[in-house]
């Protein structure tokens, strides 16, 4: 997989662009798309944010089972991956955290139940779907509210995500077509 993207303190508060060697998280998050293009966005109520579906790999997890396995928690759909996206790395100079996300986009199938966890109950995360340029506006609206270090990372990562996708999407349409 390619790197999409290294997000620093610079990115985010305008530090120097430090960038840690060891990677303390693995994540796996992207893409959900429904047959009409639509995104699967999760929207947490309590701090009036969007991030897209996925979290951490589990250890001995295979970075694309440990998104298939976010989508269904977080969004209760089986899905297919179509496309891998490359990686995006996080350096998060004030916590001392680096985290390395591969990201993907997926189709949804059926839809079964979703297994949220407590936090992401306590946070009131539901999914709402949106077309990827909603996705993309709303990601910028949540860059302008909000203050918090480490949602920033999330904002921009998952923003970064979604304009990816836009390319690719696009780029598959027009090969379909032809």
């Amino acid at each position: 997989m390619q790197l999409i993207k290294k997000i620093t303190d610079y990115d985010i508060v305008g530090d120097a662009p430090e960038v840690l060697d060891t990677i303390s998280r693995y994540g796996a998050r992207g893409v959900l798309v429904d047959d009409g293009c639509n995104v699967a966005m999760m929207y947490m109520s309590k701090t009036n944010l969007y991030k897209l579906p996925g979290g951490g790999v589990d250890e001995n997890e295979d970075s694309e089972d440990a998104f298939l396995r976010e989508i269904q928690e977080e969004t209760g759909y089986e899905a297919d991956i179509i496309h891998k996206l490359g990686y995006i790395e996080e350096h998060k100079k004030r916590n001392d955290f680096m985290q390395l996300s591969y990201c993907y986009i997926a189709k949804a199938g059926k839809r079964q139940n979703m297994m949220l966890s407590e936090s992401e109950k306590q946070l009131g995360m539901v999914v709402k779907w949106m077309t990827l340029n909603k996705a993309i506006e709303v990601m910028n609206d949540s860059s302008i509210i909000c203050d918090d270090y480490s949602d920033r990372f999330m904002i921009l990562r998952d923003k970064t995500i979604l304009e990816k996708t836009v390319n690719i999407l696009t780029r598959l349409e027009v090969k379909q077509k032809h």
